[in-house]
């Protein structure tokens, strides 16, 4: 499975990137922002992609509208820090379909991962 990790901080990317080959998910595509995620796209389609929601350039949310515009399939999951119930809102009606707060760990992150390739049918 080919996952695309958005995040500005290296050190965020390199963490995420270890917790998923934990998982045994190797094939993995970086990007520090929503432009350079959008020309990722442009070459590349993933299985899934990880969007953090605070970034410079071009922020999560705004990224995943860009998304939807062309590709309604593709799951997506935001991850932030932010855990109000109105982002969460925001976030699902522009087209996330699963969220994930930081901190959180490996567990947690195979949870949502699995939760939400089984609500696209992209399971197995």
């Amino acid at each position: 499975m080919k996952i695309l990790l958005v995040d500005d901080s290296r050190t965020i990317r390199n963490i995420q990137k270890n917790t998923l080959a934990s998982m045994g998910h190797t094939d993995i595509l970086e990007a520090a922002d929503g432009l350079l995620a959008l020309e990722v796209l442009s070459k590349e389609t993933p299985d899934l992609i990880l969007v953090d929601w605070n970034m410079p350039n071009m922020d999560g949310i705004t990224l995943v509208k860009k998304i939807r515009e062309t590709d309604k399939r593709i799951p997506i999951m935001m991850r932030t820090t932010e855990a109000e119930k109105s982002r969460v809102i925001e976030a699902i009606k522009a087209g996330v379909n699963n969220y994930v707060v930081k901190p959180f760990t490996a567990e947690t992150l195979s949870e949502k991962i699995d939760q939400t390739l089984a609500k696209v049918g992209a399971a197995g």
